[in-house]
């Protein structure tokens, strides 16, 4: 009877263990997870030409201007899309997490005309080529236009270490947010109403209607 008890004791006790558990790894991924936003401050952006006021506020932070190549090999620069709102996604074939965001993106791509997406592949020659980057792209249909970073130049300019990426840009070319690693639809959504301007939302929601 003893025994019985003393089982019984240890099975609720491992079961309040793992209930706990699991209730500070879900707290804990809602605060260090990709999906969560850093918005327009100095430390989030991670950029070089960063400053600030007297008043010690962050500035606003113009986004790093970079070349790359388009599909055709035809070099084209962030600046060129300056006037619209741009999503800057940074990836590669070999990234696990990237693959896994990509149709979020595509769908995202179709549902937001108004939005530049920029899909940049790490193409540094070695880990990734142009080729295995098309094939990829290829093989999984996608819509948006994809741009290689041959020169690993906006990949340097923007202080990556890790990939995926993706960065918020508004049509006056100010970063407004920013994101490290995987992040969800919901989260994709969020960042673009942050660059939408009210003028190009209004105009929309007439057109549907």
């Amino acid at each position: 009877m003893k025994n019985n008890i003393k089982w019984i004791i240890i099975a609720v006790a491992f079961v309040v263990l793992i209930g706990g558990a699991t209730v500070l790894y879900n707290n804990l991924s809602k605060d260090f997870g990709g999906d969560k936003l850093l918005t327009n401050t100095t430390e989030a952006q991670n950029t070089e030409n960063a400053q600030q006021n007297n008043s010690g506020e962050s500035e606003r932070i113009q986004a790093p201007d970079f070349t790359v190549l388009d599909y055709e090999g035809n070099e084209v620069k962030l600046s060129d899309f300056k006037g619209k709102p741009v999503v800057l996604n940074f990836w590669a074939t070999w990234c696990f997490y990237c693959k896994e965001e990509m149709p979020d993106f595509n769908i995202a791509f179709e549902k937001y005309p108004d939005v530049e997406f920029l899909m940049i592949n790490a193409t540094d020659g070695y880990q990734e080529t142009m080729e295995t980057a098309k094939k990829y792209y290829e093989d999984e249909g996608y819509d948006f236009n994809i741009y290689f970073d041959t020169n690993i130049e906006a990949v340097n300019n923007y202080g990556l270490t890790g990939f995926p990426a993706t960065f918020f840009i508004d049509e006056e070319g100010y970063l407004e947010a920013s994101a490290g690693g995987m992040i969800d639809y919901e989260t994709l959504e969020e960042g673009i109403g942050l660059i939408r301007t009210a003028e190009v939302v209004s105009g929309q929601i007439s057109a549907e209607c």
